[in-house]
């Protein structure tokens, strides 16, 4: 079968691309050219990997400029990550209009630009909010370089023949080793360091995350919902809440967290996770060489400040998913049986003991 589509996923080996560039290189109908600083040595078959810098216009034209056969953009790139507050907005725009200024001329049959948002769409980084959160909900009043990459795409697509879309995921889960910002991976060392030392699983983060409603999205589950997106005309500029479509408490989930790694529950034990891992490297290489594991340093097995955000939120994090089933998309995701799932990958991978 000869590429009907071509996609251009610029961010393509991050946590809101990679498995999406996955699933359109094994399709025949598909080519595919990935935009990323550091192509993989690795990577899927029947992919072209380019490295533009992306915040240089006129190299960004001129890198671009023979990329005439691209049907749709894929956008998941990022300048910076504020784990807790807002993140740059010049650079986060420029970005994404450099590419599209670029491909937009150069590509006459270009069809849909799909945009990566988020749970902070809603404000989430800033404290509680509106739950369930929808789609049409009023924006924060705060800075947020999604609403300007929306704002931008949706004046230029004015009587244009391409479309957009927007997804709006919440705490990527994935297999992806050498990722450090990975709610599994952080579970899982915070767990192997702690039983090395012969403490129980305690839960760190604050007392009201432990009750509260809470929610993630499998990485494969978001790049499903991504070319759905694409493919489906209905959802031409239109944004969708993607998560996996359930929802759970870490009061529930800790103890089974706590059994998979052999080690009792403890209680609930505020911490900062960042100042805790400070003096925690020769632990978990006593944890590597205990448990023959592939030496992995210290500070690519986990983000802590990132745990420090996902396990501080004391309120409910709920994004609605009406809208996206009510246009056709019914895939979910059990979220536990999701967890453990990564966890097995990763011991398989002799990453986490």
């Amino acid at each position: 079968m000869q590429a009907s589509a071509t996609a251009l996923i610029v961010g393509a080996t991050g946590a809101a691309a990679s498995r999406l560039t996955e699933l359109l290189a094994a399709r025949a109908d598909w080519q595919v050219i990935a935009l990323c600083r550091r192509p993989p040595a690795d990577g899927p078959d029947r992919v072209q990997y380019l490295a533009p810098n992306l915040l240089a216009a006129n190299a960004c034209r001129e890198r671009l400029a023979t990329c005439s056969e691209v049907t749709n953009i894929f956008y998941a790139a990022r300048a910076g990550h504020g784990e807790g507050g807002s993140e740059p907005v010049e650079d986060n725009l420029a970005m994404l209009r450099n590419v599209v200024e670029a491909i937009e001329p150069a590509a006459p049959g270009l069809r849909h630009v799909h945009l990566v948002e988020g749970g902070k769409w809603y404000g989430l980084h800033h404290g509680p909010y509106k739950t369930p959160a929808k789609e049409d909900d009023p924006r924060h009043p705060s800075p947020n370089f999604y609403y300007d990459q929306q704002d931008f795409l949706e004046a230029r697509q004015r009587g244009k023949r391409w479309s957009w879309s927007a997804s709006r995921p919440n705490v990527i889960c994935d297999f992806a080793p050498g990722r450090a910002r990975s709610l599994v991976t952080i579970l899982g060392a915070y767990a192997a360091i702690r039983r090395e030392l012969g403490l129980a699983l305690d839960f760190p983060g604050k007392p009201g995350a432990y009750d509260t409603l809470t929610e993630v999205t499998e990485a494969g589950h978001l790049a499903r919902a991504m070319l759905w997106m694409a493919s489906e005309p209905s959802c031409a500029n239109q944004a969708f809440n993607i998560t996996n479509g359930d929802l759970f408490r870490w009061r529930n989930l800790w103890p089974r967290l706590a059994a998979w790694f052999e080690m009792p529950a403890g209680d609930v034990r505020p911490i900062r996770l960042a100042e805790w891992a400070a003096d925690k490297a020769p632990v978990w290489e006593r944890v590597v060489a205990r448990h023959g594991l592939r030496p992995t340093p210290f500070a690519e097995i986990a983000l802590w400040g990132f745990g420090d955000f996902v396990l501080g939120q004391d309120f409910d994090l709920v994004s609605d998913m009406t809208k996206a089933r009510r246009f056709g998309f019914h895939d979910v995701v059990d979220s536990e049986a999701m967890l453990f799932d990564l966890l097995e990958q990763y011991r398989a991978a002799r990453i986490l003991p």
